[in-house]
């Protein structure tokens, strides 16, 4: 037995699943067991139990893969799925509910679909979901979602220009703060590192561990420093140059990488490391 990551291809979010089946690989189209039904899915990654040991959330497992009538199954969906948006839409201005429908979702087995909304609030939508059992003949599920999930269904563009990270390769949200922006150097200004769902942008993530590595082995903010051309000041980082800007006494900035700079720190690393590699050689314990 091994486990398959596979991102459900309604929601784009990645769960993983127990797998029994032989001869599946990335890339393949499977059906999985979820706490909903029968849902469809792409395998991303195939993961051992050793790899598992830290994971603790497993949705379901494995069916089957993929057969030629199941794509054609999915097509139909399609359809049913169209429909019912548009009788929910209208239910909803009929009954007056103050919600908006994002996205619906017929499960593979043809017994239930999901309708994914959004409000501001709590909404008694059990009217709602009589009235459209009665007209679709299928078990209907009403899923609030937040706002981040909410763009990820809707799309758009970001700040950047390009679509929206979440809606085309993101499949699960990761926590973020200010603090990653502050370290980054961004501007601390919200409307500046906020995506279309108001909250922090996804890609504050990306680029954060390198800094926090940079940060390690870089002279502070404001320290004095010896470079090729003098004595300077830190005044910024130049995270991906791998070096530092600096400002000289006459007001003169310039950039060098930390190869080309020395600061007390430095010197101190430098002889902690050559201590630590010849008590080493000489069988010391540290």
């Amino acid at each position: 037995m091994n486990y398959l990551s596979v991102v459900l291809k309604k929601t784009q979010k990645a769960y993983y699943f127990k797998n029994t089946l032989k001869n599946i690989d990335i890339g393949d189209d499977v059906l999985v067991k979820t706490s909903h039904g029968i849902e469809a899915g792409e395998v991303i990654e195939i993961c051992g139990e050793e790899e598992m040991k830290d994971i603790t959330s497993v949705e379901g497992k494995v069916i089957r893969k993929f057969r030629q009538d199941d794509y054609r199954k999915l097509e139909q969906f399609k359809h049913k799925e169209a429909q019912g948006r548009e009788i929910c839409e209208r239910l909803i201005t009929e009954l007056g509910l103050p919600m908006k429908l994002l996205d619906v979702e017929w499960l593979f087995d043809g017994k239930k679909a999901i309708f994914y909304f959004s409000a501001e609030g709590r909404v008694d939508f059990r009217e709602l979901v009589k009235k459209m059992a009665a007209e679709l003949k299928i078990r209907i599920e009403m899923r609030q979602v937040g706002v981040r999930d909410e763009a990820k269904m809707i799309g758009g563009l970001g700040p950047c220009g390009r679509d929206l990270c979440c809606a085309t390769f993101l499949t699960q949200f990761e926590p973020m703060s200010v603090k990653m922006a502050k370290d980054q150097g961004l501007p601390l200004n919200t409307f500046k590192i906020s995506g279309l769902c108001g909250r922090l942008m996804c890609c504050l993530k990306y680029e954060y561990d390198n800094y926090v590595e940079f940060s390690k082995s870089a002279p502070p903010i404001d320290s004095e420093v010896e470079t090729p051309d003098g004595k300077a000041k830190i005044v910024d980082y130049q995270v991906v140059l791998g070096g530092v800007t600096v400002e000289f006494e006459t007001g003169v900035r310039r950039e060098y990488k930390l190869s080309e700079i020395r600061w007390a720190g430095k010197k101190e690393q430098s002889e902690d490391k050559s201590r630590v590699k010849k008590d080493r050689g000489s069988g010391l314990e540290l």
